[in-house]
């Protein structure tokens, strides 16, 4: 059963905590259990974050960040990274067990099964708190078909009518690839069944624009370097070798493709949280980022498993979890890299599906064949011999008994109607007939009259209906 958890976090910070608000519902129906709860103040979990993310920056394995900004190192920071990870784990679960949190954890143990398909939605404003690693939270590492994603406290559901196309048109932007390999990128999407994929290798800024227009996508698919800079963090993606730009200048361009239907989409690039957060104010149904720079190898066995997960009919959230726990088989090499995909949600959307990308299309399509000219004359066919039976049957009186019994039946299942106020029912008991005897006998000693005058009947009763 698929199950809708929403974790609200209300105005708060570090130093002062959150207050927060669980919501647990079926999908696509109302919230059937809310409670509230708080996270106390702890102000070293920001920090605990700080020193896990320089231990693994430094790592730089050949990320696919700003090709600038790309790192190789010989010295083996793995050890480093590993203890970090490990205390920032500890310490962010030893928080999430505070006291003040724990109405917050036995309506979900109560309300939740651990056999429920359950998408769990974490609202914040909060920059380092959704920089967090909720997946590793203990209480939702208990239910394997459970898969956490980012959204921002304000959304809305873009209304429009949605021409589904007849394949799943994707978008492929192959940016700078500057010390990073994308052909394998290239290759997973071309494999794709049922997708029509656009290349746009280390496009210009109006070549990409003008594709953004012209189609309807389904999938806006980005590989190379990206970052998050400023300090806001906004995000900026590197198009070739000479430009690059942020979300805010494909606005126009964006905004027009999410109204005539983009559905989804991944930025297999680092450090993806800035762009996520600009394309969730055009209010995008769902994206796929990676919360920190992630090596080449990494981003590439990512969307094999995702793309072979998702294509072949698996809902959207649950390919994302399988495929980010395959991603530990490179561990060894690539500390955390189980840690980089997060999914980004506007909550009014529902997930979007392989098939269901082109679902309307085919509803159709399977209507057209009947008006052919061979689908035709096969109806035709069909309802003359159908005709041709059921007269024949009526005609024989085969069905006349079981008719007769069904009708009875039905006559006697009427509902009373009461009685019909045009009708009189007149009736006689036994003391109307003792009256009647009594008057004979009083009758038996007067005289004969030859010449009854009319006023002679009135000894008699009459009964006029």
């Amino acid at each position: 059963m698929s199950k809708l958890v929403m974790l609200k976090f209300a105005d708060g910070s570090f130093e002062q905590g959150f207050a927060v608000t669980l919501q647990i519902g079926e999908e696509c129906d109302r919230p059937a259990a809310e409670i509230t709860g708080k996270l106390p103040p702890c102000p070293e979990i920001p920090l605990y974050y700080s020193h896990w993310q320089s231990s693994y920056r430094r790592l730089g394995n050949g990320y696919r960040l700003d090709a600038d900004k790309v790192q190789i190192t010989n010295v083996s920071m793995t050890q480093d990274c590993l203890n970090t990870s490990h205390i920032l784990r500890a310490r962010f679960n030893t928080w999430l067990k505070a006291e003040e949190f724990r109405p917050i954890r036995e309506k979900w143990l109560e309300r939740l099964m651990p056999s429920d398909e359950i998408r769990v939605i974490l609202q914040a404003e909060n920059r380092q708190l959704q920089r967090l690693p909720w997946h590793l939270w203990d209480l939702l590492e208990r239910y394997p078909k459970a898969e956490i994603a980012l959204s921002s406290p304000t959304y809305e559901r873009i209304h429009r009518p949605r021409n589904p196309n007849k394949l799943v048109n994707i978008l492929a932007i192959v940016g700078n690839s500057e010390g990073i390999d994308t052909k394998s990128d290239r290759d997973l999407l071309q494999r794709c069944r049922n997708a029509d994929v656009c290349f746009l290798v280390e496009p210009e800024r109006k070549e990409l624009n003008d594709h953004l227009w012209e189609k309807n996508w389904d999938i806006l698919f980005f590989a190379g370097h990206s970052s998050s800079q400023g300090r806001d963090g906004s995000g900026r993606i590197y198009l070739n070798k000479t430009d690059s730009l942020t979300i805010s200048e494909l606005k126009y361009a964006l905004k027009k493709a999410i109204e005539r239907g983009l559905q989804l989409a991944i930025f297999n690039s680092c450090d993806g949280l800035g762009l996520a957060q600009e394309l969730a104010d055009l209010q995008i149904p769902q994206m796929i980022i990676m919360r920190e720079p992630v090596p080449d190898r990494v981003a590439q066995e990512f969307l094999k498993y995702f793309l072979g997960s998702f294509a072949s009919g698996e809902p959207l959230y649950q390919s994302v979890r399988q495929a980010r726990e395959r991603l530990q088989g490179l561990e060894d090499k690539f500390p955390c890299a189980t840690w980089l995909p997060v999914i980004c949600q506007n909550p009014a959307q529902h997930p979007a599906t392989w098939e269901g990308l082109t679902s309307v299309k085919k509803q159709f399509s399977s209507i057209t064949p009947i008006f052919s000219k061979r689908g035709f004359s096969g109806v035709l066919v069909s309802s003359l011999l159908m005709t041709a039976l059921v007269w024949g049957i009526r005609y024989v009186g085969i069905l006349q008994n079981v008719e007769f019994t069904a009708y009875d039946q039905m006559m006697r299942s009427r509902p009373d109607e009461g009685q019909d106020s045009r009708l009189l029912l007149v009736t006689i008991d036994d003391g109307d007939l003792a009256v009647q005897r009594h008057k004979g006998e009083e009758l038996k000693g007067t005289p004969f009259l030859m010449n009854p005058s009319p006023n002679s009947y009135s000894n008699y009763n009459s009964i006029n209906l």
